[in-house]
């Protein structure tokens, strides 16, 4: 009774109330999942009044909306740095989706919050999917780079999404017991993912047929 005393009376000011919130999210999205997630709880861990959070979101749904654009931001940067340590087309589309798939394992509740908060829209949100800096369109330009027909709009648009929908596959089976022996026998699990990625036809355009 006295603690939840305290934690009403406690000032919701903060040096950055929304950023607290938002790292306190995560926090408690991967250590007890989105189900444990409320605001209240966010603000309990956070260390702010439960009031606190309504300074900056609504609701839950728009907490959950900036912890996945954060996730987004996350993927976009980590996606950018494989492909920049990469030389040939092959190989950038190839780190591409192996860095993908990584995110989703390092960040397992994040990821999924990620696509669970644009289930009920019409699509992934922009900064996602349509910013030149997205991991969309880091993708795209890739084949571009490759030698895709700008032209050809809808060609292009398949190949993304063909690639984008391999890599999420992939990030949802990675941990399947069906793929051990490919693990032992190629070196290792990155070794398996590349691997994977190679053996796709849509990075056709990156051997140059």
């Amino acid at each position: 009774m006295r603690e939840t005393a305290a934690a009403e009376n406690r000032p919701y000011h903060h040096g950055d109330l929304r950023r607290a919130l938002i790292d306190a999210a995560r926090r408690l999205l991967e250590s007890e999942g989105p189900t444990a997630l409320s605001l209240r709880a966010v603000a309990r861990e956070a260390g702010v009044s439960p009031a606190a959070p309504y300074h900056h979101f609504k609701d839950k749904g728009e907490l959950l909306d900036a912890v996945a654009h954060e996730g987004w931001d996350m993927l976009n940067a980590q996606m950018a740095k494989a492909k920049a340590e990469a030389t040939t087309i092959q190989d950038k589309l190839t780190g591409l989706g192996v860095s993908y798939v990584r995110f989703a394992q390092a960040n397992p509740a994040l990821y999924r919050v990620m696509y669970d908060a644009s289930r009920d829209k019409e699509g992934l949100p922009d900064h996602a999917h349509m910013e030149d800096d997205s991991a969309y369109c880091l993708v795209r330009d890739t084949f571009v780079e490759g030698g895709a027909d700008v032209t050809n709009e809808i060609d292009l648009e398949l190949a993304t999404n063909a690639a984008w929908c391999a890599a999420h596959g992939m990030a949802e089976m990675i941990s399947f017991k069906m793929f051990d022996h490919l693990k032992v026998a190629l070196g290792g699990e990155e070794a398996f993912i590349r691997a994977t990625f190679q053996h796709l036809g849509i990075f056709a355009i990156a051997r140059g047929r």
